[in-house]
């Protein structure tokens, strides 16, 4: 186990494990002689949930010692992601699977645990608390799955990094709505309590992903767009499970514009509307420009028109805003007052706005779906001079679309030029295509930050 960690670790990752902490078989014949380990049922067999095994008496001396020291096990061996499913087996219940509620999950059903003084629910948070003490704070703990009983739901707020919120990919019937309507519904909690989890972001089609697939329709490459870009916009706890050398380069790049996280706000705009609001905002303000991200989003069969005003999506609907539609890779008329667009079925918009000035100014960029606020650290106008600071990825070209080209005159660029020269990176001037956008091209042969200057003359 220390060798395969030890070389997920010498490519640049992270080691995870899955496991079942508060679960063992009382069949195995490892726990012939330590059958007080375990729960019992009041009429004195061992507790047996559904598929999650025998739940452990968490209050037991014994278990928490074996409980700690797997989890210290596990994290010698060189594992700091701890992917922890079937929780509610700690607190000693029946699985309630699929749960959004707070349905009878039989709790009390149980003969005392060996310390009686403790409610199942202490048992629980202690189990957690001490696989946290095992470990301490550099071992992410992901949590699974509240929709199994949702006893474990606020129990464990506060002792996990991230939660699954939903049942398994398209468990309900659901298919990609899955874990997009309990994210929604729960959007709350994600980055304050945990991570939202809502599964992973499937990339593959139906069958075996092909390079081949329609532009529209189930399998296609729209509908596989859908899913992880709600994640990305919306700051959930982005996950792949698809094989990923049986994917086409363009599913690929799916999962390069959305996987990287970022730290601005979202909310759903419709949420009192929708069981599944189409309507998620994203702002973000630390680089010390306002951007904004409006994600469209069709998770019906059919084509729906998708629009409000701009009050009502937060943002002033007396301001005029440049808009860049990233997966189109175009700019959009400029936006005032409200806005509508025609979506084909299972498909998303996600687009870049940026309230109108009276110079250029930087509105999207290529390579994450918030467009620029994960890799654009500084934008600055000052005396016909239009600078920045860029993370860059190696050998992946990044582009700035620039638009205000004919605000406050009409401007023309005259120089482009990366300040302090850092090693195997160019910019260059794509030919001017878009009335009133410009597009520079920035190549560099590793990852680095660029400073970067842009001379314009009226």
């Amino acid at each position: 186990m220390t060798t395969t960690a030890n070389a997920i670790k010498k490519e640049g990752l992270t080691a995870g494990i899955w496991w079942m902490p508060f679960a063992r078989n009382h069949q195995d014949p490892e726990y012939k002689d330590r059958q007080d380990w375990f729960a019992y049922r009041k009429n004195g067999k061992p507790f047996e949930t559904n598929w999650g095994g025998t739940s452990l008496d968490l209050t037991n001396p014994k278990v928490q010692n074996h409980i700690a020291y797997v989890a210290k096990t596990m994290h010698h061996w060189g594992f700091n992601y701890f992917k922890m499913d079937g929780l509610w087996t700690g607190i000693v219940t029946e699985q309630v699977y699929i749960n959004d509620g707070y349905k009878n999950d039989s709790i009390g059903n149980n003969k005392p645990l060996f310390n009686p003084l403790k409610t199942q629910i202490e048992a629980f948070r202690d189990g957690l608390k001490i696989l946290r003490n095992a470990v301490g704070d550099e071992v992410f703990f992901s949590g699974c799955c509240v929709s199994q009983n949702m006893r474990s739901f606020g129990a464990s707020f506060g002792l996990v990094n991230s939660m699954r919120i939903g049942p398994d990919f398209n468990h309900d019937g659901q298919s990609i709505r899955t874990g997009a309507i309990r994210a929604s519904r729960l959007y709350f909690l994600n980055g304050r309590v945990w991570w939202n989890d809502p599964d992973p972001s499937m990339l593959r089609e139906s069958g075996k992903a092909t390079a081949d697939a329609a532009s529209t329709g189930i399998g296609s490459l729209t509908r596989a767009r859908l899913l992880p870009s709600f994640i990305a916009v919306t700051g959930q706890f982005f996950l792949s499970s698809d094989w990923l050398p049986d994917l086409p380069d363009n599913r690929i790049e799916i999962m390069k514009r959305c996987m990287a996280s970022y730290n601005g706000i979202a909310r759903p705009v419709d949420a009192f509307d929708k069981t599944l609001p189409s309507i998620w905002v994203t702002i973000d303000k630390k680089s010390g420009i306002h951007r904004n991200v409006l994600g469209l989003f069709n998770w019906n069969t059919t084509s729906q028109n998708i629009g409000c005003s701009m009050s009502w999506a937060g943002l002033s609907d007396k301001t005029v805003y440049h808009a860049f539609d990233f997966w189109e890779n175009k700019p959009l008329p400029d936006i005032y007052g409200s806005f509508a667009s025609e979506l084909p079925s299972e498909s998303c918009r996600i687009i870049a706005i940026r309230a109108r000035s009276n110079h250029p100014l930087v509105v999207s960029t290529s390579q994450h779906v918030t467009q620029g606020m994960i890799d654009l650290l500084k934008e600055e106008w000052k005396a016909g001079m239009l600078s920045g600071i860029s993370k860059v990825i190696a050998g992946d070209n990044y582009e700035l679309r620039i638009a205000g080209i004919n605000d406050g005159g009409i401007w023309k660029i005259t120089k482009a030029t990366i300040i302090e020269n850092p090693e195997g990176a160019t910019i260059e001037v794509l030919p001017q295509t878009e009335k009133g956008w410009l597009r520079i091209l920035i190549k560099s042969k590793k990852s680095q930050v660029i400073k970067w200057q842009l001379r314009f003359v009226k």
